[in-house]
């Protein structure tokens, strides 16, 4: 795969200042320099879009949206964001948002490196424990991390740099206004220097009040933010030293694994042959736990071999007796009657299902725990640790000023981090063992009692005469989404706040992401969930691909029906603040060429966190494609099917910081969609997924990625916003729908079941539920820990 990125389009003007964001200063008392912001004011308003035509119903998220939530929720816990200067001029911050991969951790050392500059490299951007008085600052989520943490941390870097610009002014004896700075080193006219580090103690000298809002450098002067950077981590990353839960080597504790139940929320009843596996060679401990039962081994081999060995009764889960075709007629019976359609109008409905997909990540799970009487140690990449300290204190008996909760670096997550089964897991083992513990979830734990993507069933209905679209209505159903990790509480609390009705946490949410680009007249969209108690959570992008697929595959059936091309029909009913993106994809990516029979375009459009996105693509579903070989031989049963060959993507950002972090997050995104609207799901049947890792779960691999993909950034056109937008979620909903119109104009029929390969026959042959692991997941793990 060849990726390519074209500089970004010069940007208009913009207004220095925080606009209607304000932020206070203090200086914290430190033996170097430390220093915090506080953030008040409201949100910035978006503008206001003029359309010609019908304009749509509008729509919560038009003018407040998840990231004006997420924001808001962390504005009485900004002053807690610190940076520190050290005597070796190292400055450091301790983030209180978490590092999956997604290279938050280089885009914060951006903002600090270039608000006081200093070398990138001489900025280190830490974890930060869980730490209770931060509430809702110290959540990863909801792509919101770098548009709610970089002005105060920017305020922040900057009262720093000019409280050391203060100070190596009264020793010298001169004005302010009479020295620079460049690479952590002040200078002064007469050639007089010093660098950070020198002045860092007597900086700190200073009282913690109030300081006067520092000058932000303007974005003229920006030499770091903007421009493309290694990630910080790039290097450890490659010849393993980054550090992961699984790698801690904390003295005493040993790998412990769980054998789960044969559906999920399955409890044990009665363990046949306890005693006989604990006498098993390398095993110290068994027991049983809420989710099954925990063994600890001096290997994971020795782990592996016990949890095999197990012989345990079971308690059904509430799901045991799921499948696919109970839960989509639970959906249809579920689904909300549509509006009457107008006197007269044509009408166009359809039903679209979208079923389970995992959100296990690379990193499977993994936490270390300590558990001693009165206290407790927990290692684990969590996404919102102080809602997994509460919890783990809780079910541990113990107060939660007696849990301290490390949070480590993640291997990927989009919303699988925000749970934290593995600690509670580890937590609940060195409880009962009384001894510490280094537990890891297998493959399979996490394919079949990880969490999924919600199975939803989203019903669609538009009228229009002539060539006039009348109303547009969706009704999306689904799964309930598990929003018990915290988010919930802003949501609600925000809705409270805000003056947005009684909303639920779901509806919230759904209500703050989703919202029509096209001027359609009488517009709805309303979320129902039905109460399956599966194990899921807000993956990725959470409702958008699903709903935002259905909408475009709705709007080529109206472009259909009228005569008209996509993109032309496109251009004539979207709002136009969002043509320039679709004029831009459709230039750049060649709309309208000559295609072989078979091979077909695709284009969709999306706007959420501060950006808008259009993404365009070319699928080929020819038989020589979809049927070829694939060398070297694949498994048995492989999945091949229709290829995307080209993607284009253009993003209208809000502001990009880090492109090379932005491109890789529409790089994958990208991917993702590709996955969900192809060949990436779940089997439910009798509660539990019948793929068991990734060789049955068939997310987009070398045979299906584009090779040719382009991200494109427009100007920033958003003048009212200096901060940046979100990017981790951005690009999957547009491109997955725009996979399915493409794949629609290709074979001739509009796709209605996603992904598009998932079949009731299974192209694999599943693990046994019983016991849990396949031989072949346990080849080297012996030599491996």
């Amino acid at each position: 795969m060849t990726s390519h990125r074209a500089s970004p389009e010069p940007e208009p003007a913009e207004k220095e200042g925080t606009g209607r964001r304000q932020f206070l200063g203090y200086l914290i008392a430190a033996p170097t320099l430390a220093v915090a912001t506080r953030l008040v004011g409201d949100v910035v308003n978006p503008p206001t879009a003029t359309a010609a035509g019908l304009p749509p119903t509008p729509s919560l998220a038009d003018h407040y949206d998840l990231s004006d939530a997420l924001t808001d929720s962390a504005r009485p816990t900004a002053n807690l964001i610190t940076v520190s200067v050290g005597k070796d001029g190292t400055v450091h911050h301790a983030s209180p948002v978490s590092e999956n991969g997604q290279g938050i951790t280089t885009s914060l050392s951006m903002v600090i490196a270039e608000e006081m500059s200093v070398p990138l490299r001489k900025v280190k951007v830490t974890l930060a424990k869980a730490r209770p008085e931060l509430l809702f600052n110290q959540l990863t989520g909801g792509s919101n991390n770098l548009h709610a943490k970089s002005e105060p941390l920017r305020i922040a870097a900057a009262i720093a740099r000019e409280q050391m610009m203060a100070t190596a002014a009264r020793q010298w004896g001169v004005s302010r206004d009479q020295l620079t700075v460049r690479d952590g080193v002040i200078r002064a006219a007469d050639g007089r220097t010093a660098s950070y580090g020198s002045l860092a103690e007597a900086a700190a000298a200073s009282s913690t009040t109030p300081v006067e809002m520092p000058p932000l450098k303007p974005r003229s002067e920006y030499t770091i933010i903007g421009t493309k950077q290694d990630r910080v981590d790039a290097l450890d990353m490659v010849t393993g030293r980054k550090v992961y839960a699984g790698d801690l080597k904390i003295p005493g504790a040993l790998p412990t694994m769980v054998h789960r139940g044969p559906d999920i929320r399955a409890t044990v009843k009665s363990v046949a042959n306890r005693d006989e596996v604990a006498m098993m060679p390398g095993v110290t401990d068994v027991g049983v736990i809420t989710n099954g039962v925990a063994v600890r081994a001096r290997t994971f081999g020795q782990c592996i071999d016990a949890v095999r060995a197990l012989k345990v009764n079971w308690n059904p889960g509430p799901v045991a007796n799921e499948s696919d075709e109970t839960v989509l007629k639970k959906l249809k019976d579920a689904t909300v009657p549509m509006p009457p359609a107008p006197p007269g109008a044509k009408v166009l409905e359809f039903d679209f299902v979208n079923y389970f997909s995992s959100n296990t990540p690379l990193e499977t799970g993994f936490a270390v725990a300590d558990v001693r009487p009165d206290s407790a140690e927990i290692w684990y990449a969590s996404k919102i640790p102080i809602i997994a300290m509460q919890e783990i204190a809780q079910r541990l008996g113990l107060p939660q000023n007696a849990v301290t909760l490390h949070v480590m670096h993640g291997g990927g997550s989009f919303g699988r981090r925000l749970f934290h089964d593995p600690a509670m897991d580890a937590a609940e083992a060195s409880q009962l063992f009384g001894k510490p513990v280094r537990l890891m979830w297998h493959r399979s734990d996490d394919f079949r009692h990880g969490r999924q993507h919600p199975m939803a069933l989203s019903r669609v209905r538009a009228t229009y005469s002539g060539d006039q679209v009348l109303s547009y209505a969706q009704h999306h159903t689904s799964v309930e989404t598990d929003f018990g990790h915290g988010l919930g509480e802003i949501i609600t609390g925000t809705a409270a706040k805000q003056d947005l009705g009684n909303l639920s946490v779901a509806q919230g949410i759904y209500q703050m992401t989703t919202k029509t680009f096209y001027n359609f007249g009488v517009t709805e969209s309303v979320l129902n969930e039905i109460p399956l108690e599966f194990w899921t959570t807000s993956m990725r992008n959470v409702y958008s691909p699903n709903v935002r697929c259905a909408q475009e595959l709705m709007v080529d059936q109206l472009a259909k029906e009228m005569g008209k091309d996509p993109l032309e029909f496109r251009l004539a009913y979207a709002k136009e603040e969002y043509h320039p993106v679709l004029k831009k994809a459709a230039e750049l990516g060649g709309w309208g060429r000559k295609l072989p029979r078979g091979v077909a375009q695709g284009i969709a459009i999306a706007d959420e966190y501060k950006h808008r996105i259009a993404t365009l693509v070319e699928i080929d579903t020819r038989p020589e494609t979809v049927n070829r070989k694939v060398t070297p031989a694949p498994e048995e049963g492989y999945v091949t099917g229709p290829r995307v060959t080209k993607a284009m993507v253009v993003v209208q950002s809000a502001h990009v910081y880090d492109p090379n972090g932005f491109e890789a997050m529409m790089l994958g995104g990208t991917n993702d969609g590709i996955a969900i609207a192809l060949t990436f799901s779940n089997h439910i049947k009798d509660g539990l997924p019948l793929e068991g890792s990734w060789d049955n779960g068939y997310y987009t691999r070398q045979w299906n990625t584009p090779r040719d993909i382009h991200v494109h950034f427009l100007p920033n056109t958003h003048e009212a916003r200096r901060t940046p937008g979100g990017a981790g979620e951005l690009a999957v909903a547009p491109a997955m729908a725009a996979v399915a119109c493409a794949y629609g104009r290709a074979v001739g029929k509009m796709p209605t079941k996603f992904p598009i390969n998932h079949n009731d026959e299974l192209p694999f042959h599943p693990f046994p539920t019983q016991p849990p692991i396949p031989q072949s997941h346990t080849d080297g793990l012996e030599r491996a820990y």
